[in-house]
């Protein structure tokens, strides 16, 4: 007979503890030393139990700090102006981002087309990570027409939010033209970035924002579905 392992058992139990209410979001767990002496087990199977846990969404870990429960799902609304921080901010938590890449590439046809850009014309490739509580919650791949609005990678990689840097290069104002959702499994580079298992599914969507009737952003965003639900508000 097939035995359950021991991180496996461990995971269970606390899985339940978390359905009954025993940890609320926003509680923070005992810590590995002690879950060890509960359990009466090594301090690596507790981790393994933990990892599974956050990989599941339930728990997060913040470092130095302990491991968390996670709250409900973010409600992450998609309008005419989609603004990550203030999306965060009017849902009550702590916006962030982390900028992984700034590059200026010649545009490809595909990219060309999308951004109302000639082939070769320079394109501003961003790769980013959104956080919410210091949780991620979204992997993001957004390209701005550099050539019209030179200095716009530059003002990314200083400012970090988007649509800071739009206004530096004189984009005072954008809008959503167009949002496409689909479901999509992560990949090893974003299971690694969203710390979740690879394969799990995720919310994708593509989109299109313009400013003054031409394109200004062209992105594509993978949500942790877990993490985020999304509404479609009119």
């Amino acid at each position: 007979m097939t035995r359950t392992p021991l991180w496996a058992s461990i995971a269970s139990e606390l899985r339940a503890a978390l359905a009954e209410g025993q940890y609320v979001a926003g509680d923070k767990l005992p810590t590995e030393a002690a879950l060890s002496e509960r359990f009466g087990v090594n301090r690596h199977t507790v981790r393994h139990a933990l990892r599974a846990l956050t990989e599941e969404g339930l728990l997060h870990p913040r470092r130095g700090a302990g491991v968390f429960v996670l709250g409900r799902p973010l409600d992450y609304p998609l309008s005419e102006r989609v603004r990550f921080h203030q999306n965060l901010t009017a849902a009550g938590r702590e916006p962030a981002k982390r900028v992984l890449s700034v590059e200026v590439v010649a545009a490809g046809e595909t990219a060309a087309k999308r951004l109302d850009l000639a082939v070769g014309e320079g394109v501003a490739v961003v790769h980013s990570i959104s956080l919410a509580d210091d949780v991620p919650v979204a992997f993001a791949e957004a390209r701005f027409p550099e050539v019209r609005h030179p200095g716009l990678a530059d003002a990314i990689r200083e400012e970090t939010s988007v649509t800071r840097a739009l206004a530096k290069v004189g984009v005072r104002d954008y809008t959503r033209k167009s949002t496409r959702v689909s479901a999509v499994s992560a990949t090893a580079v974003q299971a690694v970035n969203l710390r979740i298992r690879e394969g799990v599914p995720l919310l994708l969507t593509e989109s299109l924002s313009v400013a003054q009737g031409r394109p200004v952003e062209h992105g594509r965003t993978w949500f942790a579905s877990e993490r985020v639900s999304l509404t479609v508000e009119h």
